[in-house]
C-alpha cells in the first residue's frame, strides 16, 4: 500500500477532534493541525536518527556503538502551517545527515514553489510578504523572497539556451515594450518573443532577448540565435509591420513564407479612427481579410478606400503598403487561415506578460525583467497541453504543400 492509498482510522481522527470547537482549534497557533505536523515530523526525524544510528533509543546494542544520541536541537521551518518549532534529534559524533529536513533547511517543501508562484503573478516583495502572512501567518523578509527567486536565474539561462525542434511549422514573432532602469535612468526596452508551433500543433516560447528598441537588425540577430539553437526550418511566419522585419527572416530561413499579423494591421489602422466610427471600420475591414481571393481583397480594399478614404486615407495607404505581406494569407485554404490569424497565441502571452508589469514601476535590471517573465511563461505553459484548435487539417495541409520539408515522422 502506498502512503496515497493509506487511511487513517475514522475512530483516531474523531478522537484527536473531539475537543475542537472553533476554526482556532484547528488551525489556530496551538490548534491540532500545527500539532500534529510538529509530532509527525518529529517522529519521522527520530526514525531518520535511529536507521542511522541502527539501534532504537535506550537499546543496549547502541552501547560502544561508537555513536549515540545526542539531545536536541530547536528549528523553525516555515510553511503552509505557519511557522513551526521542532525539537530535531542530533547525534554525538555530527554524522547523521536529516533528509527529511536537512540540516539548513527553513521552509517546508513546497513553500518556495508558493513565494515564486505568486512572484510570477507579477506581486512585488511587500505584496507577497502580506499575502503569505494573510493566509498561513508567516513572516519572510525581503532577503528570502530575492534569493528564493534568484535560484531561478541558472533555470532562465538553461531555458533560453536549450535546443529547439528542427522544424515549426508557425513562428509568431513579436515584441513588448518594459520600463527597465539602466545607468540610474528608467528607460524603455523591448522584449523579443518568438512563439513557435510544433508539429503536434502545442505551443512554446523559443525564447526571449531584450534590446532598447525593436528593429530588424535585432530581429536578425534572434532568428539567427533561433538557427544556432537547432531550428532549420519554418513554414510560416507571422510578423507585425515592422520596416525590414520581411527581409531579416528571409536572410536566415529563406524558404519562409512571411506573413503579416492581421489583428496587428488591424489594430494600427484603428488608431486613426475615431471611436464612433470604430466599428463601422472594423466591419468593413472584414471585407478584406476575409475574402476568398486576393482578387477579392484587392476590390475589397478598393471599395473601403472609396468610402474611407475622404476621412481616413492613411489606412488604405497602410494596407497598400503592406500588401506584399498580407496576400500570402489568401492563397491558403480556410483551415489554415484560421491558425495564422488565431494570434491569440501570441496575444495570450503578451496580456499575460502585460498583467505581469503592470503594477511594476520598472524593473532594477534586464535580468529581473526576464526573472520574472520566464516565471510567468511556465505559469501560462502549464495551460498549453492541447493542440491549438483546427490544427490537424491545418497539418493535412502543410504536409502536402511543404511535403519536401517535412521531418520524417
Amino acid at each position: 500500500m502506498t502512503i496515497n492509498q493509506k487511511t487513517i482510522d475514522v475512530k483516531l481522527i474523531d478522537e484527536l477532534i473531539k475537543d475542537c470547537k472553533s476554526p482556532q482549534d484547528f488551525l489556530g497557533e496551538t490548534g491540532i493541525i500545527k500539532t500534529l505536523v510538529k509530532s509527525v515530523f518529529e517522529r519521522a526525524l527520530n526514525a531518520e536518527l535511529t536507521t542511522h544510528l541502527g539501534y532504537e533509543k535506550y537499546d543496549p546494542a547502541g552501547k560502544n556503538s561508537g555513536n549515540s544520541r545526542n539531545g536536541l536541537t530547536k528549528k523553525i521551518v516555515k510553511g503552509e502551517f505557519g511557522e513551526v518549532e521542532l525539537d530535531a534529534p542530533r547525534d554525538r559524533n555530527g554524522s547523521y545527515t536529516p533528509e527529511i529536513i536537512r540540516k539548513n533547511q527553513t521552509r517546508f517543501e513546497g513553500f518556495d514553489d508558493k513565494i515564486l508562484s505568486l512572484y510570477a503573478r507579477g506581486m512585488s516583495t511587500r505584496d507577497i510578504q502580506a499575502q503569505l502572512q494573510d493566509l498561513y501567518g508567516v513572516e519572510i523578509s525581503s532577503t528570502l523572497i530575492s534569493n528564493v527567486t534568484e535560484a531561478v536565474s541558472e533555470d532562465v539561462k538553461a531555458w533560453q539556451n536549450r535546443s529547439l525542434d528542427a522544424v515549426y511549422p508557425i513562428v509568431y514573432l513579436d515584441a513588448i515594450v518594459i520600463k527597465i532602469k539602466e545607468n540610474k535612468q528608467v528607460i524603455n526596452k523591448s522584449i523579443y518573443l518568438a512563439l513557435g508551433v510544433n508539429l503536434e500543433g502545442s505551443k512554446e516560447l523559443l525564447g526571449m532577448w531584450v534590446s532598447q528598441n525593436e528593429g530588424a537588425k535585432f530581429w536578425l540577430t534572434v532568428l539567427t540565435e533561433l538557427k544556432n539553437r537547432g531550428l532549420q526550418d519554418i513554414f510560416i511566419a507571422c510578423v507585425d509591420g515592422l520596416t525590414g522585419f520581411p527581409q531579416a527572416i528571409e536572410s536566415v530561413f529563406p524558404k519562409t513564407t512571411v506573413q503579416l499579423c492581421i489583428v496587428h494591421i488591424i489594430r494600427n489602422s484603428l488608431k486613426y479612427v475615431s471611436y464612433k466610427d470604430r466599428k463601422a471600420v472594423v466591419e468593413d475591414l472584414k471585407a478584406i481579410y476575409r475574402a476568398t481571393t486576393v482578387d477579392d481583397a484587392e476590390m475589397a480594399l478598393h471599395v473601403f478606400a472609396e468610402k474611407w478614404d475622404a476621412r481616413y486615407s492613411t489606412i488604405s495607404r497602410l494596407w497598400r503598403d503592406r500588401w506584399e505581406n498580407i496576400i500570402p494569407f489568401f492563397g491558403y485554404p480556410p483551415e489554415i487561415r484560421k491558425v495564422i490569424y488565431t494570434t491569440n497565441a501570441i496575444e495570450s502571452v503578451n496580456m499575460t506578460f502585460r498583467k505581469v508589469i503592470k503594477n511594476k514601476r520598472f524593473f532594477p535590471s534586464d535580468e529581473a525583467a526576464f526573472k520574472q517573465l520566464y516565471l510567468a511563461i511556465q505559469n501560462i505553459s502549464k495551460k498549453w497541453t492541447m493542440p491549438i484548435r483546427d490544427w490537424l487539417p491545418a497539418l493535412n495541409h502543410f504536409s502536402i504543400e511543404f511535403a519536401d520539408r517535412m521531418p520524417s515522422r
